[in-house]
């Protein structure tokens, strides 16, 4: 762990490592500003770090999951919904799951690499449907970052001129599997939009990096750097511009103001011996995920900020959006006694179905898109359910080990991710009584999910039963009821939280500028999912790299004009 020198004052001081972190820090580094970032975890090369190609048995716990790790023993992130020491809360009533990761990098460890573009109409959706609010920016605006960070991070895809799906920069899609291409005939039957996945995996060499190989690892963390983390693609070269000093287990506590209201620098505490620090820069930009971000605003209180640092508003907090989803999976019988045959391929789907319907013939106002899974991939989705879901399958020795050879690989899954229309009832504020290890207080989350998206989940699990049955399948688990929410997964489940610190043009309802600078702070930035002022139905991380690199412009911008 490196120590922030005490007396020095750095250009810019950032607090998370993540994709909003990372893409800042490269920017601004590679700008010329002398940097200092702080990160909770520790440090992380997925590069020496990952246990890309272990077997399950290498290890006691045989691969499974813990606190630490829930996807598994290997998994490429650390961190998860308990960590021992900083609890959150929840409200009466409120079922909240929050994620946190705990390592350089951040959550890019963990998430699937799906780089879905905002679209046009997803920045303006109050214009179009009359629900939530339109951003203070277009598509136009965020559209040369995007191509920026396609061309700097790399992905694959596939041109399909769809209008609110936009294309990006793309290198060639790897070729479907077997279990994919019979998701893709029934969808075509069913007239479901189905076209190759958009995943930050490069399948050519790029910037150094070597190819992806298909060992199918992604989420272990990838030795050849052929999957985009910031841990393995953003921080070696902003490391190597010399202008980066790196504090790991750093735990932020406040962000520091002078008389005057401007930001000094972030106080914290060094994990490793429990002291009180404080780094010292002229410019602070908060990136360490926009609950925590908001967490931290709250708690840094003053005379001249006694509701939280930026929050005149008091919208600090608010308009806590996650993606909803649900998921089904069926047994698929074209997919029993298969030919032994390797499933090359990413760690991921190599299809997806990008929302397909025109929203104003529904119950519900915004779409989702429908992720893939199943085949051979992992015993996980092999047997998705039990073998005691297939028929005339089980019994002992012999018999049950030819029924798992038969029937392995004959689940195929579909998952939705759909976008949630922010309300007033789902936010976080400061727990009043309960703090956390270093005595800083927590997080007590309220939630709701609204008629809006549980229809939008109905909708879900219907359509994954239709396209399961197109396929002369069977689905594992009979139809949710409305009273369970046809299976909608719990708020902060699906770790696609946005919002909390959202941007606007008007001071009295948000708490940033177009350019994710605070209305109250001038020196002060975000650099996560904060500023979101609406969830898509895309995953958020292509978005939350491209405005990184945009605030990043904008603070290079001021400082030459010696505006900051």
């Amino acid at each position: 762990m490196q120590v922030a020198s005490t007396r020095k004052t750095y250009d810019v001081c950032i607090v998370g490592s993540g994709a909003g972190g990372g893409m800042a820090a490269y920017a601004l580094t590679h700008a010329g500003a002398d940097v200092v970032l702080l990160e909770a975890g520790e440090m992380w090369s997925p590069m020496k770090d990952s246990a890309m190609l272990e077997w399950p048995y290498a290890t006691a716990r045989r691969g499974r999951g813990s606190d630490e790790r829930p996807f598994g023993e290997f998994d490429g992130c650390i961190g998860g919904w308990k960590i021992e020491g900083e609890p959150y809360t929840t409200a009466a009533g409120t079922r909240f799951d929050w994620w946190r990761a705990r390592m350089l990098g951040g959550r890019t460890n963990h998430w699937g690499r799906i780089s879905l573009r905002f679209g046009p109409d997803d920045f303006r959706h109050r214009s179009l449907d009359g629900f939530g609010d339109d951003w203070p920016i277009t598509y136009d605006d965020v559209k040369p970052y995007y191509d920026r960070i396609d061309r700097l991070i790399g992905l694959f895809g596939s041109v399909e001129g769809l209008r609110n799906h936009p294309d990006g920069i793309f290198m060639p899609p790897p070729a479907p599997r077997c279990w994919e291409l019979l998701v893709k005939e029934a969808s075509d039957r069913l007239r479901i939009t189905c076209i190759p996945a958009r995943l930050s995996v490069i399948t050519q060499p790029h910037h150094g990096r070597a190819a992806c190989h298909y060992c199918g690892q992604c989420s272990r963390g990838c030795k050849t750097n052929s999957n985009f983390s910031s841990s393995g693609v953003l921080f070696p070269p902003a490391l190597a511009t010399g202008k980066l000093t790196l504090i790991t287990n750093a735990m932020a506590r406040e962000v520091t103001i002078d008389p005057g209201g401007r930001a000094t620098g972030v106080a914290y505490v060094n994990k490793a011996t429990g002291a009180d620090e404080h780094a010292r820069a002229r410019i602070v930009v908060l990136a360490a995920s926009a609950c925590e971000t908001a967490r931290l605003l709250l708690n840094s209180t003053s005379s001249r900020f006694p509701a939280g640092l930026a929050n005149s508003s008091g919208v600090v907090g608010r308009f806590l959006t996650d993606t909803t989803g649900t998921d089904v999976a069926g047994y698929i019988p074209k997919m029993v006694d298969h030919v032994p045959h390797n499933e090359d391929g990413v760690g991921g789907n190599h299809l997806y179905m990008p929302w397909w319907l025109d929203n104003r013939t529904l119950d519900f106002p915004r779409g989702y898109h429908i992720e893939l899974w199943g085949g051979l991939d992992t015993p996980s989705y092999g047997f998705m359910g039990g073998i005691e879901h297939y028929p005339n399958a089980g019994g002992y020795g012999a018999s049950l080990k030819n029924d798992y050879r038969r029937y392995y690989g004959a689940t195929i899954g579909f998952s939705g991710r759909g976008e949630m229309i922010p309300n007033a009832d789902s936010y976080c504020e400061l727990d009043p009584t309960v703090v956390d290890r270093w005595g800083i207080p927590v997080l007590r989350f309220h939630w709701k999910w609204s008629d809006h998206e549980i229809n939008q989940v109905k909708h879900m699990q219907e359509t994954f039963r239709a396209l399961v049955d197109e396929m002369g399948g069977e689905v594992f688990s009979p139809m949710p009821t409305r009273a369970e929410g046809y299976g909608i997964s719990n708020g902060g489940q699906i770790i696609h939280e946005l919002g909390a610190v959202r941007m606007g043009n008007d001071p009295r309802t948000s708490v940033l500028n177009a350019h994710c600078q605070a209305h109250d702070v001038s020196n002060l930035f975000v650099a996560d999912g904060g500023p979101f002022v609406s969830q898509a139905d895309k995953n958020p991380t292509w978005t939350i790299l491209a405005l990184a690199w945009r605030t990043a412009d904008y603070i290079t911008q001021q400082r030459a004009a010696g505006a900051l």
